[in-house]
């Protein structure tokens, strides 16, 4: 009898390997719960978590290291499964490491008290010896658990899990167990507790999910979410710092081994983020009529945006002065090519949104103008880049997923662009790139306008040994407040739906908002065109040809035509005065854009390689489209997410293009009686690179 044995592919040995080490968690939980005060079980079941804990990691190490290609046979969905599996181990590894460290805790705590019965009972110099080996043993055990358990992808975690331990801590204390409510909260569903603003509360029980069990002076109990909550002092004062301390800036504990620290943010946009944190009055009012979810925040990122230029790409497209400020560090010209030096980054990359799934869908009570994501480079503490915003677009029967146009062409706005090309010079180990969901929206009641962030993610670009992201697609999970806080959940009651089953949890999972985004490697032609732009810059890759125009024109002017390099003067050039305006601008660049489109079917194929015609023409085409809108009286001024401002702009502006198209240019339109133009400023035509240059920041 002969029979054929089936071969078993690596990524099903490795399901095999997770379905087992989940049963052994399984086991280990449940030790854990019926210990109570034994220390020999807590000190085995803690060794048994490090130890499980590191075949998980090994476990997540072979699948990242599988290829579809080591399959013996054909396996559907690989990827898709792969990484779903991966999730589930990862989450696995975060519930062995808080087992770990509650363990550890309680070693300390009891430790404390067995310092507290020496002081009382004196021992023998014999017994006194034990102790102390004893202790030293206990502390070397601890030391060799810290170092296992640190992973340096994970800091973020780890800094949630110290702050949801530093809680632990002061629930253990009878003298904190009241807390201040720092707004008002309306019940979201069975089981919580309504409360409001400034109202003490007595905590009975910390839950794992952010819903605390309270008990307010009725004695009324119910759930309430953490976030809302300050530790309250003995004199029933909130712990926060009070408004008028915060005014200059915020101050952050570090706790170190000597204590804790107080450190000052004196970050340049730093005080946008407070702004958005502090000032939540109409946020508050939103969340407790059950408009937005717990974890909706005022978006941080647009209150950059109104601080200034520094964050705007119009800033970031200037050429860079260097420290002496006698030429320009990122704009140098090569004599043998005749145009400006190509310059490699570090960071060089195109980025695809794809789309983002199980968004909350805000309330009847407002009105949602626009859903877009906001994105920059971030290193964890500091923006080192412009701030890009694209668009999305969704369906009314599926509100909760926003979708993002992977290609722009024809006449869709670039605003829609989901290609976004990404450079950087920056030599920060931790810098990524930060995501941040929101909407514009306009209250029914009160016509009041405002920006809430619907969640942010960020995606780090370097691992730990400095190698670059894999060219992949990312599925991120996102998370609520702003990049500034740690372990707020941006839809709190879908965790709370979860069950402790495998199966429920990967349910919920799938439920978690998230956004699908794809980083994708360089043609030669895309990398060509990338290196001839400023070292940071984040814009659409629509309008990519556009710029390197205005590159290559800036570089003709300051480098090559320019007779004396010392000579400071303005320049006389309309482009130059007035092209970063235009990003600033989204529908006149689709105006530039579309013209350009049309002029360049019109040119020959010899046309087409000749560099210095190609510039001649679009300096042409630049004057007869966009030009004379941007000091047109009729255009109306552009304004974020107003529709009918939006409209009307752009039936003018395809107005005026097809009018110079019958006339054969913008001449008769400016000399026109009908066309009426803002009073002549110097600046139309005027360039002054020594204003518009930027400084050479060192952090870049």
């Amino acid at each position: 009898m002969s029979g054929r044995r089936s071969r078993t592919g690596p990524l099903q040995s490795a399901f095999r390997r997770g379905r087992e080490l989940r049963e052994q968690v399984n086991v280990l939980l449940q030790e854990s719960k019926e210990t109570g005060t034994d220390s020999e079980k807590k000190k085995s079941i803690r060794q048994r978590c490090l130890e499980l804990k590191k075949a998980v990691d090994e476990n997540v190490g072979v699948l990242q290291n599988l290829k579809k290609s080591d399959e013996p046979a054909p396996v559907g969905n690989y990827n898709q499964r792969k990484e779903e599996e991966e999730k589930q181990l990862l989450n696995l590894s975060q519930q062995l490491e808080k087992l770990a460290v509650t363990i550890s805790q309680d070693k300390r705590i009891k430790g404390s008290n067995m310092d507290e019965k020496r002081k009382n009972n004196p021992k023998t110099q014999k017994e006194k010896e034990e102790i102390k080996e004893e202790e030293e043993e206990e502390e070397e055990e601890e030391e060799e658990e810290d170092e296992s358990t640190q992973d340096d992808e994970d800091e973020e975690e780890e800094d949630e899990d110290e702050d949801d331990d530093s809680d632990e801590d002061h629930l253990g204390d009878d003298s904190v167990m009241n807390f201040i409510t720092l707004g008002d909260f309306a019940a979201q569903q069975e089981g919580d507790l309504s409360f409001k603003k400034d109202e003490v509360l007595l905590i009975l029980e910390k839950k794992m999910d952010g819903w605390w069990l309270a008990e307010n002076s009725k004695g009324e109990k119910g759930l309430v979410p953490k976030t809302y909550l300050t530790i309250c002092t003995k004199e029933g004062e909130s712990q926060e710092t009070s408004k008028d301390e915060t005014e200059e800036d915020i101050e952050v504990a570090d706790e170190t081994e000597g204590g804790a620290k107080i450190m000052k943010r004196t970050d340049s946009h730093w005080s946008a983020v407070k702004k958005a944190i502090t000032e939540n009055n109409t946020l508050d009012a939103l969340t407790s009529m059950g408009t937005v979810p717990a974890g909706f925040r005022p978006s941080a990122l647009a209150q950059l945006l109104e601080e200034g230029v520094q964050f705007r790409a119009s800033y970031y497209l200037q050429p860079e002065l260097t420290p002496s400020n006698l030429s320009f560090r990122d704009l140098v010209w090569n004599p043998e090519k005749g145009t400006i030096q190509s310059r490699p980054t570090r960071i060089s990359l195109v980025l695809t949104l794809w789309n983002c799934k199980g968004i909350p869908f805000p309330g009847l009570s407002i009105q949602v103008l626009s859903r877009h994501v906001r994105l920059c480079l971030f290193d964890g503490n500091k923006i080192l880049s412009n701030i890009h915003t694209v668009r999305a677009t969704w369906q009314p029967k599926n509100p909760k997923t926003w979708t993002f146009s992977p290609r722009v062409t024809g006449i869709l706005p670039c605003l829609l662009d989901g290609d976004c090309f990404i450079r950087s010079n920056s030599s920060s180990p931790d810098i990524g790139i930060l995501f941040e969901l929101g909407i514009t929206y306009i209250r029914n009641s009160t016509g009041e306008r405002g920006e809430l962030s619907c969640g942010w993610v960020f995606l780090k670009l370097f691992d730990t040994n400095g190698l670059p992201a894999s060219s992949k697609t990312y599925e991120l999970f996102l998370n609520g407040g702003t990049p500034y806080e740690k372990g707020v959940e941006l839809d709190p009651s879908i965790s709370r739906r979860a069950g402790s089953s495998v199966f429920q949890h990967m349910i919920t999972l799938r439920k978690q908002p998230q956004l699908l985004v794809k980083l994708r490697s360089l043609s030669t032609q895309s990398k060509d065109i990338l290196n001839l732009l400023p070292e940071v810059l984040i814009g659409s890759m629509c309008y990519i040809h556009l710029l390197l125009f205005y590159r290559q024109i800036l570089g003709d002017v300051l480098l090559r035509d320019r007779l004396n390099m010392q000579n400071a003067d303005l320049i006389g050039n309309p482009i130059l005065a007035t092209f970063p305006k235009l990003l600033e601008q989204p529908d006149l660049m689709d105006a530039l854009r579309s013209a350009w489109a049309e002029k360049e079917s019109t040119l020959k194929r010899s046309e087409k390689r000749d560099r210095e015609f190609l510039k001649s023409a679009f300096v042409l085409v630049y004057h007869d489209s966009v030009f004379p809108l941007l000091q047109s009286v009729f255009l109306p001024e552009y304004k974020w997410a107003e529709e009918e401002s939006e409209g009307t702009r752009w039936r003018m502006i395809a107005d005026f293009l097809k009018k110079n198209r019958e006339r054969d240019g913008a001449l008769s339109s400016l000399l026109s009686s009908e066309s009426l133009h803002r009073a002549f400023d110097i600046t139309e035509i005027a360039y002054d690179f020594l204003v518009q240059a930027r400084k050479s920041s060192p952090s870049l």
